[in-house]
């Protein structure tokens, strides 16, 4: 089945400010609860063939997986490609657009997301041989809450500093725009000032074209 990711990101700047969100969350929720910290590394890709891809990894993937990257494959339009790294896990990603956003950074996305047994390099060697290119390569440390019914994650992202996401996701996407609502709503009750996509886009772009003086530092721009 497949899920909906409804995602809004509000830019918290550093530790102090992350810090006061999550003194935040633990007061207003009883039913709040951390569930752990890790590190990731999360390469972006562009072009590429997806109906290739999905022969070449298909053998990769587990089987109840195999139907769900078929079927995306030969729908999508809109797009993002990642690998990620995650404490030793390796991770295929797929998210593709529901709404007027983008796939690389929209509110509301088709979700396809699997465990593969290879390294990260030999994932990436697979789609790079289907035509893929690097677009950027991401390094994060990663901290994941519930509240309110929300995946809440503080991320100290290289490039962009410390950014909250906070998640909802739903089965269906005609219930996308609700969810958008309800979670902006959490996040008003907590002061999280969304981050506006025209400014999240200047952000990704930016980071797209020097992502080599970024990835795996503590090195921050700041984009308006």
């Amino acid at each position: 089945m497949a899920n909906y990711e409804i995602e809004i990101k509000s830019l918290i700047g550093d530790r102090e400010k992350a810090d006061q969100l999550i003194s935040k969350m633990k007061t207003a929720d009883p039913s709040f609860v951390a569930r752990g910290t890790h590190k990731q590394l999360n390469h972006y890709f562009i072009k590429g063939d997806l109906a290739k891809l999905q022969k070449k990894l298909e053998s990769y993937l587990p089987k109840d997986k195999k139907k769900e990257f078929g079927d995306l494959a030969s729908s999508a339009k809109d797009y993002s490609v990642r690998t990620r790294w995650a404490d030793g896990k390796v991770i295929f990603v797929i998210k593709a657009t529901v709404d007027d956003t983008t796939s690389s950074n929209g509110t509301a996305r088709l979700e396809f997301e699997s465990d593969v047994d290879l390294t990260l390099e030999k994932l990436d060697e697979i789609l790079i041989s289907s035509g893929f290119e690097y677009q950027a390569k991401w390094s994060r440390e990663r901290e994941e809450f519930g509240y309110k019914g929300l995946n809440v994650t503080v991320d100290k992202n290289a490039g962009y500093g410390f950014l909250a996401e906070f998640e909802k996701i739903v089965g269906d996407a005609g219930q996308a725009e609700a969810a958008k609502q309800s979670v902006r709503q959490i996040m008003d009750e907590l002061r999280a000032v969304e981050l506006p996509q025209d400014r999240l886009a200047r952000m990704f772009d930016f980071y797209n074209n020097h992502w080599q003086e970024y990835y795996g530092t503590d090195k921050i721009f700041n984009i308006e």
